[in-house]
């Protein structure tokens, strides 16, 4: 019986162990799916939407080749559709009928495009020479872009593939089962060798034990005659025990015979491709509710840009260079500086672009242009520096965003709460009647205050405590200057609002933060025949004179950052944070 049971455990062992490893072998399911297209077409653009990107579950494995030079990025399809605007193009998409994929090619005004590198619409982005390959793991509304150099076509060859689930979570099972029915095995082997051994050893000799007298013999039973029992059938005790008895036997016999046959291995379901929403290869539909214009970690990267590119121009006085990332009052103001620096290089040294790190990060929710973002830098080891506000506009798709408003916060002063990052705050026309004060009217009341204080007919409006601007160049400070001056010279004071565009932000108390410029003009003469004026330093330096018998015009541009509540809740409206310097320096016409 011992090596029956024996027997038995090697035989189970081997099915076992042998249907484990045969489900990780040859029954093993296929470990990815692979799709391969080959666009003809001389679109320069190519585009494979979200939806076919997860035809599969799991993450997307991209390959591209077949021109010189190979670009690719992804990002939402709203933004990716905005920068194709009218040019020609190639769609991409996955027939869940024939389980392909299929192009068509979306005829535009458009050949050519420019080069989409570098854009601030991307999430992400790669390039490579001949061929490219990246895996991504997008959503249903983000879609891959695909270009060689915008002049010539696409690359043809587009190749998608996605990992399928094929583990064999019974194979581990089945072979620990195995090993374990395989070492009982021979456990049973040596118990049933050692049992045997014993039985046949030798037998040591024994006396005799002496006759006993025989027992009489009982008296004979006679059983009467019964009906005879079906064939097969028994009764009594001893029928039963026969019965019992036979069952072990039984139950091992099926064990071995079940275990010979073949034990398929589960099935590894293979997931099917979801049906496309739209058979006819357009791309997802604009969603209804806008988004933020941008992520957080895209706006740290637009910043830390931003402030490469003003270390460059700094450090060359490049125009040019700068003008890729500023542009409204912030390029107006650092031009100046260049000037400035060009012919004085000891003048004052510009504020310090900061690239990081972003601290707060407030974008305009809007799936059209133009598009803001409100940003704030703020070095949290060093209290010495100074903390930055941005302001970011973006034209539209095709153009990178560009600092418009650079201002330095004012010391212990708190921000309005604002909306988080991932929902964005509302770009409010600067018209609305919603608040306080009209915010096209800021940069003319906060002009009207610094000129006349408490005269004014706004002064009621805004909160003087912590305006650290009206005590430098208020009312008070004017005076002083003016009683500076000889009596030969006269000095005058104007305001007016800039060119900058006023800006404005919702925040979560139905308020607003609204960026202006403000222009002041300080105009200096002579008042007595035979006398001239002194040019300031930073003046000489845009005006090419120290001295002037005519008299000097010196314009100073003030970029603005304020808090305005709004009309139902009420408040003052807050100086938040500000950035001053001169702009331009004529000398006067003589009459």
């Amino acid at each position: 019986m011992r090596f029956v049971l024996a027997i038995v455990s090697f035989l189970l062992a081997a099915v076992l162990i042998g249907a484990g490893l045969a489900q990780r072998t040859i029954f093993a399911a296929p470990d990815r799916v692979i799709e391969n297209i080959s666009v003809d077409s001389t679109a320069p653009v190519t585009i494979i939407d979200g939806t076919t990107l997860n035809a599969f579950p799991r993450s997307q494995t991209v390959k591209i080749d077949g021109s010189a030079t190979v670009f690719a990025a992804y990002g939402r399809t709203t933004d990716v559709m905005a920068w194709v605007g009218t040019a020609s193009y190639n769609t991409v998409s996955f027939d869940p009928e024939t389980a392909e994929l299929t192009s068509e090619t979306i005829a535009g005004t458009e050949e050519t495009v420019p080069s989409p590198a570098g854009s601030d619409l991307w999430l992400s982005e790669n390039s490579a020479e001949s061929a490219l390959a990246f895996t991504v793991n997008v959503p249903d509304d983000i879609s891959v872009i695909i270009v060689s150099d915008g002049q010539t076509p696409a690359p043809a060859n587009i190749s998608l593939s996605w990992p399928l689930d094929n583990s064999t979570p019974w194979s581990g099972p089945l072979v620990a089962a195995g090993g374990l029915l395989l070492l009982l095995g021979l456990a049973f082997l040596i118990w049933a060798v050692a049992h045997l051994r014993r039985a046949r050893g030798p037998r040591r000799n024994q006396p005799k034990m002496p006759k006993m007298p025989k027992l009489p013999k009982p008296p004979r039973y006679k059983p009467t005659k019964q009906k005879a029992l079906p064939v097969g059938a028994s009764r009594g005790r001893r029928s039963i025990r026969s019965s019992i008895a036979a069952l072990p036997v039984v139950l091992v016999v099926s064990l071995a015979l079940g275990a010979c046959s073949a034990t398929p291995a589960p099935s590894v379901p293979v997931p099917t491709p979801t049906e496309s929403s739209d058979a006819t290869n357009a791309l997802p539909a604009i969603a209804e509710e806008e988004q933020p214009a941008v992520t957080v970690l895209q706006a740290r990267r637009i910043i830390a840009d931003a402030a490469a590119v003003a270390a460059s121009a700094d450090e060359s006085n490049s125009v040019k260079t700068l003008a890729t990332r500023f542009s409204g009052p912030a390029l107006e103001r650092r031009t100046a500086a260049y000037k400035i620096h060009k012919a004085d290089s000891k003048s004052d040294p510009l504020l310090t672009i900061p690239a990081g790190p972003v601290s707060l990060t407030l974008p305009s929710k809007s799936d059209g242009w133009p598009r803001t973002v409100f940003a704030v830098v703020q070095d949290e080891t060093d209290t010495e520096v100074p903390t930055v506000a941005y302001m970011l506009i973006q034209d539209d798709a095709r153009s990178q965003y560009k600092v418009h408003y650079v201002t330095t916060l004012e010391p212990g002063l708190e921000l309005p709460p604002l909306a988080n990052a991932s929902v964005g705050a509302i770009r409010v026309a600067d018209d609305s009647k919603f608040f306080t004060l009209e915010p096209s009217l800021l940069a003319e009341a906060y002009g009207s205050i610094l000129m006349k204080d408490e005269k004014s007919p706004y002064y009621e409006l805004f909160e003087a405590e912590g305006d650290t601007l009206r005590a430098d160049v208020g009312v008070a400070a004017k005076k002083a200057r003016q009683k500076k001056l000889p009596d030969t010279a006269s000095l005058k004071f104007s305001v007016e609002p800039g060119d900058g565009q006023a800006v404005v932000l919702s925040t979560n108390d139905s308020g607003a933060l609204v960026a202006v410029e403000l222009m002041e003009t300080e105009t200096v003469k002579p008042i007595q025949t035979g006398a001239a004026v002194n040019a300031p330093k930073d003046v000489k330096a845009l005006l090419g004179k120290s001295l002037s018998t005519k008299g000097i015009t010196a314009t100073y541009a003030d970029q603005l950052l304020f808090y305005v509540p709004s009309a139902t809740v009420g408040g003052k409206i807050v100086l938040l944070g500000y950035s001053q310097g001169l702009v331009s320096a004529s000398e006067l016409k003589k009459k």
